[in-house]
């Protein structure tokens, strides 16, 4: 039981300084890189924008992921959670929304924004939608908004008519800005956890952790 206390304390650190920290200070946009005493580079591999693991600006998806984070360590923690941890998580959500989602005109969320939130990168990478996907559905657990059902089931429609691969199976892991299939960051389908994860979401509570959670009976 110690243990776990820790691991939530120390969970708590890291939110705090992240997202009640970093985040909240940058307009909800996450500074990906950093140099040895955690100040954030904000120009880090501005020559390579779309770098498949440390793209240059803000990656959209990160935003839902460090939302539905939030949400499961605010559950994990009880009555001792901060009041803030629920109305930052809904930020970090809202954020990813008004940034990414069809800001150039078609439906998908861009991979990247600059720091004034200006698209970097504007493919449409899977796993953003995916995080997107299971960020709405604990958010509807949470909260009992409808607002985050329905941009759920929304982005999974999306899913069904332009990632899911129905033919050649799994998704597809990159579209171009006009939802074509693309390659130019991700070759191939590498990655199942994400779409996996955007499927148990709706189907499990924001704590404990997907694989504690399946381990323990959870899923409905």
């Amino acid at each position: 039981m110690t243990g776990d206390v820790d691991l939530r304390a120390r969970a708590l650190r890291i939110v705090t300084t992240v997202v009640h920290g970093f985040a909240r200070t940058n307009h909800w946009r996450i500074p990906e890189h950093f140099d040895d005493h955690w100040r954030p580079l904000l120009d880090y591999n501005r020559d390579e924008p779309a770098h498949p693991f440390r793209p240059y600006g803000a990656t959209i998806g990160h935003w839902f992921e460090w939302s539905r984070l939030t949400l499961g360590l605010r559950a994990a923690l009880g009555e001792a959670a901060p009041d803030w941890m629920l109305d930052d998580a809904r930020a970090l959500f809202d954020a990813g929304v008004r940034e990414g989602w069809a800001v150039d005109g078609a439906a998908g969320f861009v991979y990247t924004v600059d720091w004034d939130g200006t698209p970097v990168v504007p493919q449409r990478m899977h796993w953003v939608l995916t995080e997107a996907v299971a960020a709405a559905a604990t958010l509807t657990q949470v909260t009992g908004d409808p607002v985050y059902a329905i941009c759920h089931d929304q982005w999974w429609s999306y899913a069904e008519q332009h990632l899911i691969d129905r033919e050649r199976g799994s998704w597809r892991h990159e579209l171009d800005q006009h939802n074509q299939p693309a390659a130019g960051t991700w070759v191939g389908k590498p990655d199942v956890y994400h779409a996996f994860q955007a499927t148990l979401a709706p189907r499990l509570p924001p704590s404990p952790a997907f694989a504690r959670a399946l381990a323990d009976g959870l899923g409905g």
